[in-house]
């Protein structure tokens, strides 16, 4: 039986979020772009959270404190509240979510708008509201 990929997509995630991941293909889409991430997140992939990052707003210097708070915490599930444009032929596009997590055992989410933007043709997180 193959995994389901984390994302909630419901597909397998070696024809999901894995060909993203590993450089294979492109995010078509900012919300390909959020789950992908979102994956990356449940499986501590610093490496592809950087890449994926604008350059412009890269946490560099949170790198360390980032790969071990997303090692530290069970990752429970995504959820997609709203996309506002974002797909294969615009510039820019927001990401609506909410990510489910136990963190010491504790219920938390976070409850985030996304931007993401085009950066020498591929779609990159940029900055995120909280709710």
């Amino acid at each position: 039986m193959q995994n389901l990929c984390p994302c909630g997509s419901g597909q397998v995630f070696a024809n999901c979020c894995e060909a993203i991941i590993s450089g294979k293909k492109d995010a078509l889409t900012a919300q390909e772009l959020m789950r992908s991430r979102y994956t990356a997140f449940t499986q501590a992939n610093i490496d592809y959270l950087m890449r994926s990052h604008s350059i412009k707003t890269r946490p560099i210097k949170e790198r360390k404190s980032i790969e071990k708070w997303a090692k530290s915490v069970v990752w429970m599930g995504l959820s997609i509240l709203q996309v506002q444009a974002g797909e294969a032929n615009d510039e820019i596009g927001y990401v609506e979510f909410k990510a489910l997590y136990l963190e010491n055992g504790k219920p938390q989410q976070i409850h985030e708008k996304s931007l993401f933007q085009r950066e020498n043709g591929k779609w990159v997180y940029v900055s995120g509201v909280h709710f």
